[in-house]
């Protein structure tokens, strides 16, 4: 798998643990090993302007995605297919806030941005009632098996 990450903040992110995560995910749902993956994590100011821009909304949100071939999880009965997933931008910034407002750590809550975003190049999405369960479901097991896998878990 290639994960591309590019930090351009001022805000340190453990951009080993975020493709360490990215990976597992992706693996998790059977995406084909030669699938690539790019991860932005960008200030407030930039967030907002693709906010406004892809989603005509104003202010910074915490994440955003930008499918490419539109891959989707491979079933257990079938090969996955080789392509580009696409980016997902992060806000650490917004994160950090969201964090704090959740209570748990902003490693915890980067883990969920991430996942969220990946699911969303996925196909997923969380505009209906049915939808949002399921891929609500999803990323909060994807999230906690992450977390029990190893001592990356800052929490």
């Amino acid at each position: 798998m290639s994960v591309e990450i590019t930090n351009e903040t001022p805000v340190a992110v453990d951009v080993h643990r975020l493709r360490g995560l990215a990976e597992f995910v992706l693996r998790r749902l059977r995406i084909h090993p030669a699938a690539e993956l790019s991860l932005l994590l960008v200030d407030e100011a930039a967030m907002e302007q693709l906010h406004v821009q892809w989603m005509d909304e104003p202010g910074a949100t915490d994440v955003m995605a930008f499918p490419m071939d539109e891959l989707r999880p491979t079933p257990d009965d079938a090969e996955p297919a080789p392509g580009l997933l696409g980016d997902v931008v992060v806000c650490p910034s917004v994160a950090q806030r969201q964090a704090a407002t959740a209570g748990h750590s902003v490693t915890h809550e980067l883990d969920i941005l991430v996942t969220h975003g990946i699911l969303h190049l996925l196909g997923y999405d969380h505009a209906e009632p049915a939808e949002e369960q399921e891929m609500f479901a999803l990323q909060s097991d994807l999230v906690a098996a992450w977390d029990a896998g190893a001592d990356h878990s800052s929490r």
